[in-house]
């Protein structure tokens, strides 16, 4: 397996770069509707945050995203470059998780659900977030949130940032947890697709990340979806007798189309619960 760290340093830097020109010409990339660039606003629905960020699609194909068309300019080749070559080893790192999970689980076969995500018409996205130094980073209720609080919908997420912290998760109790950041490590995010084909034997993580007042923080996160018409629903093999579903079944895109409609600190999947 090729290795995502060979790309990492590349690719850190390429996105360095990019959130650090003139503000008019980040916003010549497009505004995310949804793969773009975005400033401030995330999503449609009202959620704010301390936050720009690159989201782009992720294909079987090389990177060529009419909605990025900068990354296929000569100027954006070497960003193109390093992210293709990110993209394919991080997919592949969230497959050897999967089927980790699906090896805890004493289930075959061994890819099934890492399958769902190296399918060709698997839905899966990168995202970049760029966290500026925060001018006021305590609110007088708080703190100034950098992306609030959420559950991821697709099935796994990857998570790379630099040395700056921000990231919480939520306990079951409500409180948060601070996790301390680590440039030698990825972090396994569950999503709730996962959630559901486990029937809640594997649960999505509610995190946030906080402004920080002095450092800037930069991720790079793959998010692993499955294509869009799968349908979603425990897995038989996983059900023991008697045990009921706690889920209708649904597809990815309708999954998705709620998802779209939704505040960030929403219950997704309460809309799907039995």
């Amino acid at each position: 397996m090729a290795s995502p760290w060979s790309s990492l340093r590349s690719s850190e830097e390429e996105a360095v770069k990019f959130f650090a020109l003139p503000q008019t010409e980040k916003e010549r990339v497009g505004p995310a509707s949804p793969f773009g660039y975005g400033s401030k606003n995330i999503g449609c629905n009202g959620d704010t945050g301390w936050v720009e960020y690159l989201l782009m699609e992720i294909t079987s194909k090389p990177m060529s995203h009419a909605s990025l068309a900068f990354l296929t300019e000569p100027s954006g080749s070497s960003f193109r470059s390093a992210l293709n070559e990110y993209m394919s080893a991080v997919r592949k790192l969230a497959c050897v998780v999967l089927e980790s999970m699906a090896e805890g689980l004493k289930i075959e076969p061994r890819n099934i659900f890492s399958k769902l995500v190296m399918d060709e018409e698997s839905d899966s996205v990168l995202r970049l977030n760029h966290y500026p130094p925060c001018p006021m980073p305590e609110a007088s209720e708080g703190v100034v949130t950098g992306f609030g609080e959420h559950t991821d919908p697709q099935i796994i997420s990857v998570l790379r940032s630099n040395d700056t912290a921000g990231l919480q998760i939520s306990l079951r109790d409500g409180s948060w947890v601070s996790v301390l950041p680590d440039r030698a490590a990825f972090f396994i995010n569950v999503g709730d697709s996962l959630q559901v084909l486990t029937n809640g034997r594997f649960r999505s993580v509610r995190h946030r990340v906080l402004a920080n007042g002095l450092k800037s923080r930069v991720s790079m996160i793959y998010f692993g979806g499955p294509p869009s018409g799968e349908r979603l629903a425990p897995l038989s093999l996983l059900m023991r007798e008697g045990e009921e579903s706690h889920y209708r079944e649904f597809t990815w895109c309708e999954y998705k189309r709620c998802a779209y409609k939704t505040m960030l600190a929403d219950n997704r999947l309460g809309q799907f619960e039995k």
